[in-house]
């Protein structure tokens, strides 16, 4: 689940506060970000095929979803990181329910002990806090 927290550096770096990032190139790392994520999930799970093409569908949309809400929120010149923090944890939730969906029982196990159920015990820490 250090996925998560390189790709919101990622994003950030690269396409919120970048001066002039060129679309393509930013897509593109996203892209070769989220299939080094897929290929990992499908060598440790022991993933199916169709299990990769849901979970490649699921991180694709979500993923990019992420980087269009940060780019309106940075053309809306919004600064407070925690803004862009609440917007990455409520796509990773989204991500989170779409993966316990996908996976069986065995994989979901494999898939909380390698950091999912670390991650969602900090978003749900972070939820409690803003409360």
């Amino acid at each position: 689940m250090k996925f998560y927290s390189v790709l919101l550096t990622l994003l950030i770096s690269t396409g919120v506060f970048a001066q002039q990032q060129d679309p393509e190139e930013e897509a593109k790392k996203l892209y070769e970000a989220i299939q080094e994520q897929v290929d990992k999930y499908a060598n440790s799970l022991d993933l199916e095929d169709w299990q990769i093409f849901y979970v490649d569908s699921i991180f694709t949309h979500d993923y990019t979803a992420i980087q269009e809400e940060f780019n309106k929120m940075k053309k809306a010149r919004v600064s407070n990181i925690d803004l862009y923090a609440t917007v990455q944890d409520e796509w990773n939730e989204n991500m989170y329910q779409a993966m316990q969906r996908v996976l069986n029982d065995e994989q979901w196990t494999k898939y909380l002990k390698m950091g999912a159920a670390r991650e969602k015990k900090a978003r749900d820490k972070r939820a409690a806090k803003k409360k």
